[in-house]
């Protein structure tokens, strides 16, 4: 009787479905990994190249806590005004008896709008709002309102809220929107049922499941105004006293510029928005196991 042959081993071979994520790969490694890495080490490094904690204890002076606690504030009122206007629009669409053809083009428009920030978005800001804005001298030419003199101020902390608006917003109703279209209509039909009102319902049936992720979009929206940068920087340049301008300021390379202590102020930065993330990530997980 012949002897059956061993099987041959099969050859290793890489993974072909593997090649089509490389160049993320590629990507999140060369611009999110390595930098991230290289901030973190550069925090705790002496201008020598040793081991210190004195950037982290430089952050305690009164111009950097002002400039964290200047870039919290304007990071909440967006966060919060973007989550309250974004859910009303969000909220009118789905439920209130809008045309259905307008969730398409505010859906589009807010893919665009929630990614349009930086440079072009302050030069829009200021062609339109800003002192010679077309706005301001239309406002002032016909109806005689001086934005100035009511105190508004484009290149100011308002104006810099009002221009973080324009992408919060959109940015609120794209994540808002599904978790609208979550809730069931049987649940509102049993409300009704049971007697409660519209405001009953939305009080407590709607909002309560709603909550994680309304909270969570907030700790999202606050982490993506805190980040922000260019805008910032364009608009009111070294006017105003934020985290992301003075971190600008110290890692340009100038004589008057720290490196390191810019390091450990985006080392703060990462801390907070990490934070932010990471409760948004949560609550939202929470929300999405509530709404199948």
């Amino acid at each position: 009787m012949p002897q059956a042959r061993p099987r041959a081993r099969p050859k290793w071979r890489l993974p072909v479905e593997w090649l089509g994520i490389l160049p993320f790969v590629a990507f999140a490694l060369l611009f999110l990994i390595l930098p991230t890495m290289k901030i973190v080490i550069g925090a705790f490094q002496s201008p020598d190249g040793g081991f210190t904690l004195q950037n982290l204890i430089d952050l305690n002076t009164d111009s950097i806590r002002n400039a964290y606690w200047t870039s919290i504030k304007l990071s909440l009122i967006t966060a919060l005004l973007g989550c309250a206007v974004g859910f009303a629009m969000a909220a009118a669409v789905v439920f209130g008896g809008l045309p259905k053809r307008l969730r398409s083009p505010l859906l589009t428009f807010s893919g665009v709008a929630s990614n349009f920030a930086g440079v072009p978005l302050a030069f829009a800001f200021i062609a339109t709002l800003g002192p010679a804005g077309l706005v301001t001298l239309w406002l002032k030419t016909e109806f005689g309102i001086n934005l100035r003199a009511y105190g508004f101020n484009l290149l100011s902390f308002w104006g810099l809220v009002v221009t973080y608006l324009f992408f919060q917003i959109p940015l609120m109703i794209l994540i808002i929107i599904p978790a609208l279209d979550g809730l069931k209509r049987e649940w509102r039909e049993a409300a009704e049922v049971l007697g409660a009102t519209w405001a009953q319902y939305w009080r407590m049936v709607a909002l309560p499941i709603l909550f994680p992720s309304l909270l969570g979009t907030f700790a999202l929206l606050f982490a993506n105004s805190f980040g922000a940068v260019a805008t910032a920087f364009a608009l009111t340049g070294p006017q105003l006293n934020i985290v992301p301008i003075k971190l600008f300021a110290q890692i340009r390379g100038d004589v008057l510029g720290n490196p390191n202590l810019g390091y450990a102020l985006a080392f703060g930065m990462i801390v907070i928005t990490g934070l932010a993330n990471v409760i948004y990530i949560v609550l939202r997980t929470r929300s999405e196991r509530w709404l199948k």
